[in-house]
């Protein structure tokens, strides 16, 4: 097989070993000038050193995937995902066990179910066992007797200043909602407060309640029969 290379001088020594190194395989003749030049075959040793350098080149020639190099920093990375979101889930209920514990303690917040809340005092009507304008569900949080004694005064004047709403017969429906949800706090309130005075001062404060809340009872039926009945109410403020 004949071969045409264009050589420059500078290349020419030494020639044979310039030939084989960049032919991998037998070179029987070139053209130089012009001229063409046989050459016989290499030799066996200049074969190997061919042979060893193709082998070179084959371990070191490879092709680069991209997709496996993002594969494999994604799960070097894994470990370290894993250490941070299992970090963040013990720090959220961890925190949020320290919550429901505050909160048991504060006695703000409500941790279970719906308390059912009753009287241990005697302020319910004598021929019932109860009172009429009770809401159910409500969740009466424990601020304290202080806490309970102002709320009292406070609810106490809201409803002398309701008696303005008696005469729109228009605003009836929302005066008994609002006539039962303060007056239920109202009867816990006075229930804990009773519990709280002292021996001498129960049976005062609780003949005041049972008052007030046979006032609001009549009340109450007045307002839903739409009957406008102001001596009740009078009783009442």
């Amino acid at each position: 097989m004949e071969y045409h290379i264009r050589l420059c001088e500078s290349t020419m020594i030494p020639f044979e070993d310039q030939i084989f190194k960049l032919l991998d395989y037998d070179v029987k003749s070139y053209k130089r000038y012009g001229t063409v030049c046989n050459f016989e075959s290499p030799t066996i040793v200049t074969k190997q050193r061919a042979i060893n350098k193709i082998r070179k080149r084959a371990k070191i020639t490879c092709f680069r995937d991209k997709n496996k190099d993002s594969f494999q920093d994604n799960s070097s990375f894994q470990p370290t995902r894993r250490l941070a979101l299992g970090l963040a889930s013990i720090a959220i209920f961890g925190n949020a066990q320290i919550g429901n514990s505050i909160a048991e303690d504060n006695g703000f917040w409500l941790t279970g179910p719906l308390p059912v809340p009753y009287a241990n005092n005697n302020i319910n009507n004598e021929e019932t066992g109860t009172r009429s304008f009770l809401k159910k569900g409500i969740y009466i949080a424990n601020i304290g007797t202080k806490g309970r004694m102002h709320r009292l005064k406070k609810y106490a004047l809201d409803l002398i200043v309701m008696g303005d709403l008696i005469a729109l017969r228009d605003a009836w429906n929302y005066v008994r909602r609002y006539l039962r949800l303060k007056s239920t706090f109202m009867y816990f309130d006075f229930d804990e407060v009773i519990s709280a005075a002292e021996v001498d001062d129960k049976k005062s404060i609780m003949d005041l309640a049972n008052r007030l809340f046979d006032s609001v009872e009549k009340l109450e039926v007045a307002v839903k029969e739409q009957d406008l009945l102001l001596s009740s109410y009078d009783e009442c403020s």
